[in-house]
């Protein structure tokens, strides 16, 4: 028999689990495209301020999130399917 504590624990490593993936993948596209800012062949003489403001936006943290959330989704089916 699993004690309440046992059951919250579990569930708060869940979220803390999930939400560190969200926040990688999201990581991972910002990055993703500051590099593009800066590689494409008008960027030249581009600040790093600039391209940030550039690349945080709302529509750029909309598709962050929306493709954290699938790609969460795709590894969590993928384990469970281990």
């Amino acid at each position: 028999m699993h004690h309440p504590d046992q059951k919250d624990r579990r569930l708060h490593a869940r979220i803390r689990r999930a939400l560190t993936e969200v926040a990688f993948i999201v990581f991972l596209f910002y990055s993703n495209l500051l590099m593009g800012e800066f590689t494409r062949t008008n960027g030249q003489g581009k600040t790093l301020a600039f391209a940030l403001r550039d690349i945080f936006t709302v529509t750029n943290f909309t598709i962050a999130i929306i493709a954290a959330l699938i790609g969460y989704a795709v590894f969590e089916s993928l384990r469970k399917k281990q």
